[in-house]
């Protein structure tokens, strides 16, 4: 099929070179891109990159990826430059945090990633009703933006699963209005995803030597790669940070008259039990024995502490097999404790030793 304007043996994409140099360029794009999913140690970075990309040799405005979670689709990364404009990063991303798709709701992406399929629409808006897909036009109404052309393909890795969906949106044409994504562009955008695919997949199998074998939560190499990050970016853009240490009361008793086993299903229960009343930016780790670490991102020192004092009275009340415990806990948090990595744990410990002096049971931090 021809592209209307383009001479013989040309290809023309709207905005692009013709079709041997814009060739030779996606090429070179796509190896360096493997380069880097092989050698960066960030996912996010990678999946902009990607995304980047694929908007340059698509002209497409604005794109969305996705990552498949459990029933849902979280927005991973979102390139939209007129959104960004009206909203300011932070505001976009908090709503969209809110606006997590669940793959029982009809949606392009939803449909994308339950069936596999690419799906090109050239007005989102004009989607017939006997279609198997609908456009969320919640999504145009939190973003403040309005979709017109999209063009969908999933993240499929080796094993042929769906891992998730880019989603790119509003090809520009010659005049700077949307049109619709011509259907050779379904192979640019294919490519990009599988890359992106196996960029997520790589993520995966190493975040699997960050946990700890025992609890399934995370372990204290990675904790202490992600508190450097997060300190970090705390610093940077004054956003307050919380961390929580906690040692379990009583545990070595356990561990005497139950055994070892006893004990291993009492430290993954705890695990659970702080992960269930997590958000999803939130480290829970193994410390060490049973001493955990709550890292908690945009979080304020008195949330924290509230959040501490929850898990305490959750962790009370628990019906552990062998008999109730309890724990206690010690708080710090940025920028109310200022300092460095170091700083921020020798706070956090010297709250809990407080909280252990005093009877336990405890929070300390206040």
């Amino acid at each position: 099929m021809d592209i209307p304007g383009a001479r013989a043996g040309e290809l023309r994409f709207p905005g692009f070179l013709a079709a041997t140099d814009h060739g030779a360029q996606l090429v070179e794009d796509l190896l360096q891109l493997g380069i880097a999913i092989s050698s960066e140690g960030e996912l996010v970075p990678v999946l902009e990159r990607i995304v980047t990309q694929a908007r340059r040799f698509t002209g497409a405005e604005a794109a969305t990826l996705f990552l498949r979670e459990g029933a849902h689709l979280r927005f991973a990364v979102v390139q939209n430059e007129v959104s960004h404009r009206q909203l300011g990063d932070y505001e976009l991303q908090q709503r969209l945090e809110v606006e997590r798709l669940p793959l029982d709701v009809p949606s392009l992406a939803g449909y994308v990633a339950n069936s596999g399929e690419i799906v090109n629409v050239p007005e989102a808006y004009d989607i017939p009703s006997d279609a198997p897909y609908t456009f969320n036009w919640r999504i145009d109404l939190t973003t403040g933006y309005r979709t017109h052309s999209v063009l969908a393909v999933p993240l499929r890795d080796a094993a042929q699963r769906n891992l998730g969906v880019l989603q790119l949106i509003n090809a520009i044409g010659a005049d700077g209005q949307a049109i619709a994504f011509h259907p050779r562009l379904e192979d640019v955008a294919r490519a990009f995803a599988a890359y992106a695919a196996i960029a997520v997949r790589s993520a995966r199998l190493e975040e699997l030597s960050f946990k700890d074998p025992l609890t399934d939560g995370y372990n204290r190499r990675y904790l202490m790669l992600r508190l450097y990050e997060e300190v970090s970016r705390a610093a940077r853009y004054q956003q307050p940070l919380a961390l929580i240490l906690l040692d379990l009361d009583g545990f070595k008793a356990i561990n005497d008259r139950w055994g070892h086993g006893a004990g291993d299903e009492v430290l993954k229960q705890v695990v659970q039990l702080l992960a269930s009343q997590s958000r999803r930016d939130s480290v829970v780790a193994r410390y060490g024995g049973d001493e955990f670490i709550a890292l908690l991102p945009s979080t304020t020192k008195a949330a924290a502490l509230i959040y501490a004092e929850r898990m305490r009275g959750i962790i009370e009340r628990y019906p552990f097999p062998h008999g109730p415990l309890t724990a206690s806990f010690g708080v710090a948090g940025y920028p109310d404790d200022p300092g460095n990595v170091a700083d921020l744990i020798k706070r956090a410990d010297h709250a809990l030793y407080e909280a252990k002096r005093q009877g336990r049971n405890l929070v300390g931090g206040h």
